[in-house]
């Protein structure tokens, strides 16, 4: 297994890939960078968190252009309402606390 170090708005990770894989994973990479520099640069000040939804929504979005909206498949709904309300409540007791941790950093 392959170790290949990412830039990903501003933040340095190390992922894992097969042996073979590092040139795509770092194209990869370096889309979601993109893509994540362009949703700050558009939206101001953003969470990490945030940061990255936009990045991933434009990537999506993106795809969707070049295949068609046939192409995605319709959303699932959650099996168990009370699992998506706890889901939700969890994303944002996390989105508090990265808000919170970003205050305290700055």
């Amino acid at each position: 297994m392959a170790e290949v170090e990412l830039s990903i708005a501003g933040r340095t990770y190390r992922v894992g890939c097969r042996d073979g894989e590092e040139e795509n994973l770092r194209a990869a990479g370096a889309l979601v960078d993109s893509k994540s520099r362009e949703a700050l640069s558009g939206l101001g000040a953003l969470s990490e968190a945030r940061q990255l939804l936009f990045a991933s929504l434009l990537i999506a979005d993106q795809l969707i252009e070049k295949k068609g909206p046939e192409a995605v498949p319709p959303p699932q709904p959650p099996a168990d309402p009370m699992v998506a309300r706890r889901v939700e409540a969890l994303a944002d007791r996390i989105e508090r606390l990265a808000d919170n941790l970003e205050q305290s950093l700055a």
